[in-house]
């Protein structure tokens, strides 16, 4: 019976665990990814002879941002990517989706040594950038969203609330990226997407570690602890099982 209370234990603080992690906002397999990932610049790479091996894992590049053909936003923000995400919360039930809007711009990732082409709609969500958040009254959405608006009341009654939020990545920008290190047909090096895509970020390190550690990082901590002890338990209930196994 213990190994079956250490099993029933470990998974319900693994399940606890998990919605603490998730309500906290924060993103801890991206952080990894980022973290882990050994830094280069572009000039380094392209110090890469024909022979030279390639890093086998995905590595971080660091360096600046050059379009020829950015997006050019009203405010006259010049982009390589921008995201928008458009939110209400009507009656019942949480928040409905009524945008999900992407759009990005082929760049070279420079510096002083040369440059390297990335495809940032081969990003991984979110990109790890200060967002900008809105949030208020249905009524201030412009008439774009009048068509999402009525679906949304038509089907569980007018909503009240709006929250936007919106990630950008300018030109001006230095980038840290998170890519996978290949060659071209021509021997050359070339930049490509990871498994779950590029990561992007506009931020030092440090400070992306600190976004993607989520707003409410109490949650996070409490989450990752929870998590850990139901291996431990898991881990437990597996080992006393063991011997039951063996007699049988």
């Amino acid at each position: 019976m213990l190994p079956a209370w250490f099993a029933v234990g470990g998974l319900v603080l693994l399940g606890v665990g998990l919605v603490l992690i998730r309500r906290s906002g924060a993103r801890p397999a991206i952080g990894r990814r980022l973290a882990g990932a050994r830094q280069l610049r572009v000039g380094q790479l392209l110090d890469l002879a024909p022979g030279d091996p390639l890093p086998e894992r995905p590595v971080r590049v660091i360096g600046r941002i050059r379009c020829s053909e950015p997006i050019i936003t009203s405010q006259d923000d010049r982009l390589v990517a921008f995201h928008r995400d458009v939110e209400v919360a009507p009656p019942r039930g949480g928040w409905r989706s009524i945008e999900r809007l992407r759009e990005s711009r082929s760049f070279e990732l420079w510096d002083h040594d040369g440059s390297l082409q990335v495809d940032p709609a081969q990003a991984a969500e979110p990109l790890v950038v200060l967002p900008h958040v809105w949030a208020g009254s249905v009524a201030t959405l412009d008439e774009t969203y009048s068509e999402a608006l009525a679906r949304v009341a038509a089907e569980q009654g007018p909503p009240v609330r709006a929250r936007s939020t919106t990630r950008m990545v300018s030109i001006v920008d230095r980038l840290l990226l998170l890519a996978a290190i290949t060659r071209a047909a021509d021997g050359r090096v070339a930049l490509a997407p990871p498994r779950g895509g590029y990561v992007l970020s506009t931020l030092e390190l440090d400070d992306a570690m600190r976004l993607l550690g989520g707003p409410h990082p109490r949650l996070m901590l409490a989450g990752m602890a929870a998590v850990a002890l139901s291996v431990v338990l898991l881990a437990a209930a597996a080992l006393l099982l063991l011997p039951e196994l063996a007699r049988a």
